[in-house]
């Protein structure tokens, strides 16, 4: 960390010290620290965090997420082939079915529900989840794509097999991008030209840091109101030492690019300035992420696990609300002086 960051770092701690003993909760200590409410966080955050953005992932981030040899039990329609990952083929394994019943409409808590049923049943011990920017009301519809995006549809699908590497080679990250690629044209109705794919099987783009960084960029680029953007990524995901002090468990999620021992790792940080900082209002993103530790991948502040223990999404405990505000707004003292200001009025 530069100095001129340490001096900046410091004089927000003082600040929201200061703030916090106006509030009476004794300072910045960890110990004193309120858990805040649904309500309060709704009530006080900044516009710039009231985005539809939302991500499925396929385990928490303690977690590995497995790949499947074969996917047959998953009876998926024409399947590109045998092997795929546990956490795309489930959902697709769902999402099929539902749409067999057009008129029994499955909601989220559902949907995650039967996924871990699913992967549980094939001995697989991952959890899925559910993280979102804005609460989701989880008993209402399950949406890739939601009603509302009337404008143009886009998706970046990545895959990656790791070809020749040994350990970490993959067999069904490009069956998995092929599998929902046929999902989304099919049912959503995404256009051939609007699908950017991302593969290291030498026939699609090469999926290195710099091309899904750019790939990334473009979408968000090419992004207007209404419209909707799905990411989907199969690879290995890992865990790295956090190297900004934003994370309260010390790590940071990162992607896994084909290049990675070149060029490293996709962090979450990244994403953020990638995905959550730049996309416009007004439009409907949905990432699917199918690799390893890809719980908070996004960092999205409301979660919820599909094993039964919520009702209904909350606040993320383990997540530090206040790096997330300063880094995706830098505003986080004008968000704690509305928490106050909401806390004297009450």
């Amino acid at each position: 960390m530069g100095f001129f960051n340490k001096l900046k770092e410091a004089a927000l701690k003082e600040a929201k010290k200061k703030i916090m003993e106006e509030l009476g909760l004794g300072g910045d200590d960890d110990e004193t620290k309120p858990t805040m409410t649904t309500e309060e966080f709704e009530r006080t955050k900044p516009d710039e965090l009231r985005k539809d953005i939302r991500m499925i992932s396929g385990c928490q981030d303690r977690q590995t997420s497995a790949d499947v040899s074969n996917v047959s039990s998953f009876q998926l329609p024409d399947p590109a082939g045998k092997a795929g990952g546990a956490c795309t083929s489930t959902l697709l394994n769902i999402l099929y079915a539902d749409e067999q019943v057009p008129e029994d409409d499955l909601s989220f808590v559902e949907v995650l529900e039967e996924m871990r049923i699913k992967l549980k049943s094939e001995d697989y011990s991952q959890i899925p989840q559910l993280s979102s920017m804005n609460p989701i009301d989880v008993n209402t519809k399950f949406d890739l794509v939601p009603d509302t995006a009337t404008g143009t549809k886009r998706a970046v699908m990545i895959g990656i097999n790791y070809v020749g590497d040994d350990p970490g080679e993959l067999s069904g990250c490009w069956n998995d991008v092929l599998n929902m690629k046929k999902y989304i044209q099919d049912v959503h109705g995404f256009e051939e030209e609007n699908i950017v794919i991302l593969m290291d099987d030498g026939i699609h783009t090469e999926p290195t840091k710099a091309n899904i960084i750019d790939a990334y960029k473009t979408i968000i680029a090419q992004a207007e109101e209404n419209d909707a953007i799905f990411l989907h990524y199969s690879g290995h995901g890992t865990k790295l030492r956090d190297d900004d002090g934003d994370e309260s468990d010390g790590y940071d999620e990162a992607l896994v690019p084909r290049d990675f021992q070149t060029n490293g790792m996709i962090r979450d940080d990244d994403l953020y300035e990638l995905l959550l900082k730049n996309l416009p209002d007004g439009v409907h993103m949905t990432s699917l992420m199918d690799c390893c530790h890809s719980g908070t991948i996004l960092d999205l502040p409301y979660l919820f696990k599909g094993d039964g223990s919520q009702t209904e999404m909350t606040l993320d405990p383990n997540m530090n609300l206040d790096a997330f505000i300063e880094k995706l707004t830098g505003k986080l003292m004008e968000f704690l002086q509305a928490k106050m200001a909401a806390s004297l009025s009450l």
